[in-house]
Order: structure tokens, then sequence, then C-alpha cells
């Protein structure tokens, strides 16, 4: 078992989301939180990978806390099937509870689990339960926790875990459970607009014991993702999927700079604003689109593919061409419905993949098929920039020292996208 690490989240001045997870993975910097990483079942339900696709499955150095690779490292829960998720709802006595907690549970509930299920074409059967309908009162103060952006899992974290397994009993068993998520009373702590402090602890096997299961798999979600707009009423949930997504084994797409890398492309860039929905790549890494909907590109020679929008189900979804056995590019058909609301260009979208690159470094970078454009996107707190990065029918990527060329060739009128990929 190696000792983990938690990755803090920068904070951006107009697009804020949640900081990210505890992965398992061995660091040496200052200012972490060493713990002993879980051996629970990885990812999704494995399936049996065909051959043709092992050039595609990248994998990175065993530095890399989080990596873009496939299959998912062991020590998080599963992606597939029903999972069962326990929400609990906590104030304090100097942040008692605003309104009722049943209100809390449902800034989330059941969007959460309607946009598992849209995203994974039902694959993922997202179940939320919460077995206690008031607030949780914590026997501390908030500020007694000493909570605050970047805190460790020890001691804060520890002892709140400690306190609320101990406020369930005897009405929660925890053992029933595949992850948790702790929806903290909004007042407690700063507003999202000003510090960002929701955050994931995953794969963490010295948790707290709670029914004779460690509490390794959790989210906790502070405020509320709101700019005051009211533009988007209806999508501050996905802080909450997002979170989630690292108890899946994703990693932060964001850099230091913010959502420059991907934008609003997957919520795991972006979880901030119009709805948006994963990559392709992400997608057959949680086990959500099977071997057949890929296409792997290797030889040399050029082939024509047909891609089907990512929203409906069915179809290729995603061609992918690796250089080596830790990167790619891939590409995939990104279109307005489903989970991507906020899409106001459709076409291919052309993204490298690393292995070797770490959570919140930048692991995937999305090519913009009209740079300096500034973007077709009004959005509030959307990445505008790369919101019109989709190639259309007449564009072409090219990276020469690969010998790799990509043209969009043709739209139908169902809506799939023909292209072109040539590999000298």
């Amino acid at each position: 078992m190696q000792p983990s690490r938690r990755r803090i989240r920068p904070r951006r001045a107009a697009s804020l989301a949640s900081v990210t997870v505890l992965t398992l993975a061995v660091s040496t910097s200052a200012g972490t939180a060493h713990l002993t990483a879980g051996s629970t079942t990885a990812g999704p339900i494995a399936p049996a990978r065909s051959s043709t696709l092992r050039p595609c499955m990248l994998h990175g150095h065993n530095r890399v806390l989080m990596p873009e690779s496939i299959p998912t490292p062991s020590g998080y829960a599963r992606s597939t099937g029903t999972v069962h998720a326990l929400n609990l709802m906590i104030d304090f006595s100097d942040a008692p509870g605003q309104g009722s907690a049943l209100d809390r549970l449902a800034e989330f509930v059941p969007q959460t689990r309607q946009w598992f299920t849209t995203s994974s074409y039902g694959r993922l059967d997202y179940r939320t339960e919460a077995p206690i309908r008031h607030w949780l009162r914590m026997p501390k103060p908030f500020r007694a926790y000493g909570i605050q952006r970047g805190a460790p899992f020890d001691p804060g974290y520890r002892e709140l875990v400690q306190d609320l397994v101990t406020a369930a009993d005897p009405e929660v068993d925890f053992r029933h459970y595949d992850l948790v998520n702790v929806l903290v009373t909004p007042n407690a702590g700063p507003s999202a607009l000003d510090t960002v402090l929701s955050v994931t602890f995953a794969g963490n096997a010295e948790a707290p014991v709670a029914d004779g299961v460690p509490v390794s798999n959790a989210s906790f979600i502070y405020s509320r993702q709101d700019d005051g707009s009211g533009s988007y009423p209806q999508t501050g949930f996905r802080v909450l999927p997002h979170e989630n997504g690292h108890i899946f084994g994703l990693p932060d797409l964001y850099t230091q700079e913010g959502g420059g890398a991907v934008g609003h492309w997957d919520i795991m860039s972006e979880d901030w604003g119009a709805n948006n929905d994963m990559l392709a790549w992400h997608k057959w890494k949680l086990g959500w689109l099977d071997d057949s909907q890929i296409a792997c590109v290797t030889a040399h020679g050029s082939w024509q593919y047909t891609l089907t929008p990512l929203a409906r189900a069915g179809g290729r979804k995603l061609v992918f061409l690796p250089f080596s056995s830790r990167a790619g590019y891939a590409l995939e058909l990104r279109t307005r419905e489903g989970n991507d609301a906020a899409v106001c260009r459709p076409g291919i979208l052309i993204y490298r993949v690393d292995a070797d690159v770490d959570t919140g470094n930048g692991p995937i970078q999305v090519y913009d098929s009209t740079r300096d454009s500034g973007g077709c996107t009004r959005s509030p707190n959307v990445q505008a920039e790369l919101s019109d990065a989709p190639f259309v029918p007449g564009q072409s990527f090219a990276d020469p020292k690969e010998g790799i060329v990509i043209t969009v060739e043709a739209k139908a009128p169902s809506g799939d996208y023909r292209v072109r990929v040539t590999r000298r």
C-alpha cells in the first residue's frame, strides 16, 4: 500500500469550482496529507478488453497520482452498475442549518442521478440515499475543525468524519454504501465566490472506520456555486458529480491558470455555469462505452470513420491515435444535446491525452479550431476561448512531427460526421 496525497485546486477569478481529491500515489511535496491507499475494486467493472485496443490503453509512470490510464488503478469506487451514495447533511453550533436539511439535499438530488444516467447511457445506476432527513449536528463548532482551503485530512477532516460517524450511529449502516456525500450547511465557511472548500478524499483506507469499513470515499460539499445572476439556477448541483468523478478515479483537467486546457468540454474541467458532459476518453475509462465504439489507429495509412454525437447512445464515439504508450490524440463529436446544453459550435473535438501528466497539471489539452476568436459563448463563467474549439467540415488538424492529419469531411443529415485520419 502506498501513502497518498491530496492535491489542491487553485482559485479562479471568474470560473470557480471544487477543490479536488486525495489520490493513490506517493508524494514528497510539502503541505500534503500522507495516508495509506486502499485496495477496493477499481473504477468500472472491467470488461474483457479487445487486443486491438491495447495500444490505445495508455499508462503513466507510478509517480502520477491520478493518471489518465485505462484501466483505472485500484482504490476507487466502481463506476458501472448500481452505486449507493450516502448523503449526510451536517451543521454546527456556530453555523446552524439554513432551511431544512431536505432543502439542501434537493440542491443535488435527483439532479446528480439524472446527470450520471444521461452521461453513462444508463450504465451507472447512481442511487442517492438519505436515511437521516434532518441536519446532523456536529459536536464541535465549525471553526474548531480548522477546515480551510487546502486543509489536509489530518487532523480536521479525520475529526469531522469520526464525529459524523458517531452522530449517524445507529441510524446508518455504512456497509451498505459505496461512497459518502457530506452536504455541509452553506453558511459554514466562506462563500464559493470567495474561497472554494469542496473536496474529495478517495481510496483512503486509513479513514475512520464505521460498521467495520473505512469511510474511504467521501466528498465534502460547501457553500453554493451561484454567481448571483440567476442565469443557471438548475446547474449548481454539478459540483457533486465533479467531486464524485474523483471517487471514480478521474483527475482534474484544469491547470494553475484555470480551465484553459479543456474549457467546458468536461465536468472535470469546469463544473460552474451551464451544463456540460464528459469527454469520450473518460466515458471509455469509466466503462460507459464499449470497445466496439472505439477505433484505435496505429498503422500507417488513411482511413475514414463516421462518428455519432457523444450525447446519443450507440455508434462509434471515439477515434484514438496513440503516438506512445503514454499519450495520443482523441477525436469525438460534440453537439448541443443531452448534458451538453452549452455547446455553441457543434463539431469534432480534438484533444491530446497524456497519462504522464498529473491531475491539475493539464493531462488533457483541447485544440482550438478557431484560435484567438474569443469563443462563441457568452455564458457566465465558461471558458469562452475554447467554446468554439470543435472542427467542422473543411477543417483539418495536423501534427507534422507525429505524421498525423485529421480532416473533417462532411456532416450527414442524421447529425453524424465523417472524418479522415491519416498516419504517415
